[in-house]
C-alpha cells in the first residue's frame, strides 16, 4: 500500500531517467533523478511503497533498462497504466518491478490516493475512494521473476544447484 504519484499519457524513459544520469547502471544513484524532469518533488516525497499511476503508453521511447531499475530503486511498488512501451513493459518484469494494466484503475485513481495492490489477484484497491479495480493477475514465470528481483536473480537461482 503506498501514495500514488500520478502522471500522464506518453511518459518517456527521457523523463522517468533522464540521458545525463546514464553514466551509471547503480540502481541507488539512478533513484536519486528518477522522474525528476516530469516532477521535481518525486525523490524527495517518494516514500517504499508507492505507487506510480499514469496514461496510456508509459515508458515509451529509448530501450533503455534504466528506467525500470530507477522506478524500482526509488521503492515504488508497483506502476498502473492502461498500457506500456512493449521495451518498458519488458524491461520492468526484467528488472523485477511490477506492472499492472488497468485502464480502469489508471484514470479513477488521483495523486495522492491511497492504494492497496494485490498481485495475486489482479485487485487494485483505493482506499481513499474506497473502490476496488481489476487487472489480470500475474502468471506464475512474472510472478518468480517479481519475487527474485528480475531476471538475473531469477536466472542465478535455477542455475545453482
Amino acid at each position: 500500500m503506498g501514495k500514488v504519484f500520478k502522471y500522464g499519457e506518453n511518459v518517456n524513459t527521457d523523463v522517468i531517467i533522464p540521458a545525463r544520469y546514464l553514466v551509471t547502471s547503480d540502481p541507488g544513484e539512478l533513484a536519486r533523478h528518477c522522474m525528476e524532469d516530469i516532477d521535481a518533488n518525486f525523490v524527495a516525497e517518494a516514500r517504499p511503497g508507492d505507487i506510480i499511476a499514469a496514461g496510456a503508453n508509459f515508458g515509451c521511447g529509448s530501450s533503455r533498462e534504466h528506467a525500470a531499475a530507477a522506478i524500482k530503486a526509488s521503492g515504488v511498488a508497483c506502476v498502473i497504466a492502461p498500457s506500456f512501451a512493449r521495451i518498458f513493459y519488458r524491461n520492468a518484469f526484467n528488472t523485477g518491478l511490477p506492472i499492472l494494466e488497468s485502464e480502469e484503475a489508471a484514470k479513477a485513481i488521483d495523486a495522492g490516493d491511497e492504494v492497496e495492490v494485490d498481485f495475486e489477484t489482479g485487485a487494485i484497491y483505493n482506499r481513499t475512494k474506497e473502490e476496488t479495480y481489476k487487472a489480470e493477475p500475474f502468471p506464475p514465470f512474472i510472478s518468480g521473476l517479481i519475487e527474485k528481483g528480475g531476471l538475473i536473480n531469477y536466472v542465478k537461482d535455477k542455475l545453482i544447484v
